[in-house]
């Protein structure tokens, strides 16, 4: 700014000097190869004067390349036009155009520029407008360092050059109104006023920092006689979009309250202080900083006070999206502080009376929640505990419980087993040891036992037809480690009078849109009779043993796995079983007996079944007890009728077999011909 004023003092002392000077009826021109003061420099410098033929003198001056470092403006060009007169106070007026050409945001390319000098009253006043931007500027012609400047409807852009001398950042839209006085000094300028900004936006090369159809007004402090710049703002915000590092903010209409005061230092910005006060949403005090290029470097909230819903929809929903949470429902309120650095979390606490919360896709719901917790990454903290009425974690319901916490050496302990009910019976966690900081590695271990889970409920939450049962097993070691969560010991299903043993279970991104669950799992004598009826395959009798290894779900649909099942005992199998079973394996019946006289049978004695699938991208590679070129053998019979069951496909499409599968336990299996 110091620039701009010894610029207009430059203009308007050639001019002055040209027509004071010049003897009338003559045109004179002049020029110079360079032409400099402190902070301007004017290169190919050409200037004239002339009569108007009204008692004036037309002037006009030319600089093919103006360097002002303080504005950032660089190479730009300059075009200055009008005529210069006095009038009967002896004031000099001067009224006529100006043209900077290559000028940040395309500042003053085609205004209008009027000055009065008036020795009197020791004062110099510019005014310049273009479209329906205006600016002024009055000063003391003794003391050209202090300036008034008024800017109305000015574009945002325009100030681009002189931001980028302190800042990364750039405008992109916006106008500016303002009333500030400027102090100029070698060091620096220092300036306060009042301002208005209207639909401004900016944004910052990294991407962090960033404004859209913001608007401000308040009071603003700039001193930049020092290093670092320091900068103070008053103001009020409404309507617009903001992003300040991890924040984004979508402002509401009526006034959000922000106070900060900043230091910057070669395009970096240290906010020491920081307040924002939205009355019904959201306070906090903290700080906050940001690299030269715009990348956060630290962040610190303290007295936090949110209340929702509307914290959620106006300042949470983006980052809850980040963690896999969208369109969540929370209502209730909830206090606490947060410290975090470009390393990661530092500390955190948070305490409740009252917060429910439930994401639309039902992946995780909680009722009542009440307490705290408090951690830091170095230290120890007072212990705590967190209570809630319900839970809902994917499809499975718990019940209420209590945890006690404490936070030790950057760790959060659990300081005393938590029980809590689930599906009529029990999920106990025996220890826990939770990392917040931990952004890779081990985040999360403990040990846990589930005891008397009902089937039947299990079932009806997993949309499955209900079969009664119990589940139960031991995870003595479960470990979160990056963003895989592997399980130790296993789980045992009592069902169908048998057991069903899974082993080797781990989770990749558990609370993604797309988890990956991998597994074992091992069927010990279920009982087929409880089993076909309750899935309504068609009846068999006898016991089912077999095993499906390296299974692999993707968002709980199979997309791997290498299974084989064999009821090795004997036994009875139904008409409607034989079809079922003969519409999976794509075969036919082979007997001594034709298909006609098979109708006659409602059941057959049976020696063995058995039926393998290997599923891999997308296809299932089937086979049953023994094979040949012509098909494989799924039921061997025993007894009369003698019933021999063939596959004779070998690859089947997976959605085709699951279609096959969904119409056997409907009923709509084909008939035996």
């Amino acid at each position: 700014m110091r620039s701009t004023s010894s610029y207009l003092l430059l203009t308007l002392g050639i001019l002055l000097w040209m027509g004071a000077t010049w003897p009338a009826r003559a045109d004179i021109a002049m020029g110079a190869k360079a032409m400099e003061v402190p902070g301007l420099k004017l290169q190919d410098v050409q200037a004239q004067v002339g009569e108007d033929g009204q008692g004036g003198l037309r002037l006009s001056l030319r600089a093919a390349r103006a360097d002002v470092p303080d504005m950032g403006w660089k190479r730009v060009g300059v075009e200055l036009a009008g005529v210069l007169q006095r009038d009967s106070h002896m004031r000099w007026l001067f009224d006529g155009t100006a043209q900077l050409i290559g000028a940040p945001g395309g500042a003053l390319s085609n205004a209008s520029v009027s000055m009065v000098v008036d020795p009197a009253a020791n004062t110099l006043e510019i005014d310049l407008s273009q479209g329906q931007a205006q600016a002024s500027t009055a000063l003391p012609l003794d003391q050209p360092t202090h300036a008034q400047i008024s800017l109305k409807g000015v574009p945002a852009l325009w100030l681009q050059g002189l931001l980028g001398t302190a800042w990364s950042g750039r405008a992109t839209a916006g106008k500016l109104d303002a009333d500030m006085a400027l102090d100029l000094a070698d060091e620096g300028v220092q300036a306060s006023g009042q301002f208005a900004l209207t639909a401004a936006g900016f944004d910052t090369p990294g991407g962090t920092l960033a404004g859209q159809a913001v608007n401000a007004n308040g009071r603003l402090n700039i001193d930049t006689t020092a290093s670092p710049s320091r900068i103070d703002l008053d103001a009020s915000l409404h309507g617009g979009e903001l992003l300040l590092g991890p924040i984004f903010a979508r402002l509401p209409d009526h006034a959000v309250q922000l106070s900060l005061s900043a230091a910057t230092h070669n395009g970096a910005v240290d906010i020491n202080r920081l307040r924002v006060a939205d009355a019904d949403a959201l306070q906090f005090d903290g700080a906050m900083a940001f690299n030269a290029k715009g990348e956060w470097q630290k962040l610190k909230l303290d007295r936090l006070q949110s209340h929702f819903p509307a914290a959620y929809q106006r300042y949470g929903q983006a980052w809850l999206a980040t963690l896999g949470l969208r369109d969540m429902r929370v209502d209730g309120q909830i206090s606490g502080s947060l410290d975090m650095d470009a390393g990661g979390l530092r500390s955190f606490a948070f305490e409740t009376d009252g917060l429910d919360l439930a994401d639309s896709e039902g992946r995780l719901a909680v009722k009542g929640l009440r307490g705290g917790l408090d951690w830091a990454l170095d230290g120890e903290r007072p212990a705590t505990s967190l209570a809630w009425q319900g839970l809902q974690v994917r499809r499975l319901v718990y019940g209420g419980a209590q945890s006690h916490w404490q936070s030790r050496s950057g760790a959060l302990l659990l300081q005393r087993p938590l029980d809590v009910p689930v599906l009529n019976g029990h999920a106990r966690v025996a220890d826990a040891e939770w990392r917040p900081a931990a952004a890779k590695g081990r985040r999360l271990s403990g040990s846990l036992a589930f005891t008397g889970i009902d089937m039947a409920a299990f079932s009806r939450a997993m949309g499955w037809p209900e079969f009664p049962g119990t589940l139960g097993g031991a995870i003595p070691g479960l470990h979160w480690i990056d963003d895989r969560i592997e399980l130790d010991g296993g789980l045992t299903v009592n069902v169908f009078d048998g057991f069903v043993d899974v082993t080797r279970m781990s989770v990749q991104d558990p609370f993604g849109a797309s988890p990956v669950l991998t597994a074992d799992v091992q069927l010990n004598q279920l009982d087929l009779a409880a089993m076909t009826g309750v899935f309504d395959f068609g009846n068999i009798t006898g016991r089912l043993d077999g095993a499906i290894d390296e299974l692999r779900l993707v968002n709980w649909s199979p997309v791997a796995f290498k299974a084989s099942l064999r009821a090795d005992g004997g036994g009875r199998i139904s008409q409607r079983a034989v079809n079922n079973l003969t519409a999976v394996g794509g075969g036919g019946v082979a007997a001594g007996l034709q298909g006609a006289m098979l109708k006659l049978f409602k059941t057959f004695g049976y020696k063995r079944i058995g039926l393998n699938c290997t599923l891999q991208a997308s296809v299932c590679h089937m086979g049953g007890l023994d094979g040949d070129a012509d098909g494989y053998t799924i039921v061997e019979g025993s007894g009369l009728p003698h019933l021999q069951v063939i596959g004779h496909q070998t690859q089947v499409d997976w959605p085709t077999l699951v279609r096959r599968l969904k119409a056997a336990v409907e009923g709509n299996g084909p008939e035996v011909h």
